[in-house]
């Protein structure tokens, strides 16, 4: 049976286990952008980094680390699924901008400014004020050009994510959200930020939460792929790709990890609603990472040309990391 076609999950944060390994490669992935951390500060990344270390020793005949745009190639020509990883924070890099340099030669390709909250970098999508991008944002975002760290704005606000892609000389990406015209959730996006993330050769990754989707857990395929239609129209074929934002086999407590940190005593539900509080029910069509044959039939089905689909599976992914991750200097 020849190979599928170029995969890549622009966002990915499981109970990793060989099983979840297996799913991956049974589904046809070729790289998946891992989450690293949410909260956690400079030495407990460190220690994260270490147990992907033994994950690469110990599963090495499925997974293998992309540390550099081209190892994908070099995965999907092993059969292995390469793992690129980033923060959903800046917590990694505390108040020390040499962090920055330090975390990318250990294999931080990605992090996010914010995650929901005001950070020392940006404001978050869950304040009632966006400050904007501040005084150390502006240092970061020139740090993270220079060496190659991709700049992520998933969690962002509206003033923040268009502040950092004005200030940034490489492309910014929202590596997981959708557009606020198919779902006003707050971490969905405008079109005034698609428009401008496609300006600057950045990417959006579609997300497969069903938080983020009309209908929720009842969102249909073809409802998904019309989503993506629409935004092709907006951003044009070459600025999208895949963020499922898969969390599989994970327990409550790390859904209460990813909310609520340090900072909250109570819950944090975000937008207001109880409803949220534990993990929603899979998509049908997206169970597990086993099912990515079914968006690419979506794709086609919606009417998308086998290079369209090419693009938004996994090439727009290829060729953004290829902008964005390559060092400028040692």
């Amino acid at each position: 049976m020849s190979k599928q076609m170029l995969t890549i999950d622009g966002l990915q944060y499981s109970n990793w286990s060989r099983e979840i390994f297996q799913q991956m490669r049974e589904g046809g992935l070729d790289a998946v952008h891992a989450t690293l951390v949410y909260h956690e500060n400079t030495r407990e990344t460190l220690s994260r980094l270490g147990e992907w270390n033994r994950r690469f020793e110990q599963h090495h005949d499925l997974i293998m680390p992309v540390r550099e745009p081209g190892d994908i190639a070099h995965a999907r020509a092993a059969g292995k699924v390469g793992i690129f990883l980033g923060a959903q924070n800046c917590s990694p890099i505390e108040d020390d901008i040499d962090m920055v340099a330090v975390m990318r030669r250990l294999g931080l390709l990605i992090m996010q400014l914010t995650y929901n909250n005001q950070s020392l970098l940006a404001c978050g999508c869950y304040e009632s004020e966006d400050s904007g991008i501040t005084r150390f944002g502006r240092q970061v975002i020139r740090e993270m050009n220079r060496v190659g760290m991709v700049i992520d704005m998933s969690h962002s606000a509206e003033r923040s994510t268009l502040e950092a892609i004005e200030l940034s000389e490489r492309p910014v990406i929202i590596s997981h959200a959708n557009p606020e015209f198919f779902h006003p959730a707050k971490r969905n996006k405008s079109n005034r930020v698609l428009a401008a993330i496609a300006e600057c050769d950045g990417l959006l990754g579609f997300s497969a939460y069903p938080f983020h989707l009309k209908d929720g857990p009842d969102c249909t395929l073809e409802a998904y792929c019309e989503m993506i239609a629409r935004t092709v129209d907006l951003m044009g074929i070459d600025h999208v790709g895949l963020g499922t934002d898969l969390c599989q086999a994970q327990p409550v407590a790390v859904l209460e990890w990813m909310r609520n940190g340090r900072w909250s005593k109570e819950m944090d539900y975000g937008e207001g609603s109880a409803s949220n509080a534990g993990w929603p029910r899979p998509l049908p069509w997206l169970r597990d990472s086993r099912d990515f044959p079914n968006l690419i039939n979506g794709l086609r089905q919606r009417g998308f040309d086998e290079g369209e689909v090419e693009r938004i599976m996994g090439r727009n992914w290829v060729a953004l990391l290829e902008r964005a991750a390559t060092p400028v200097a040692a």
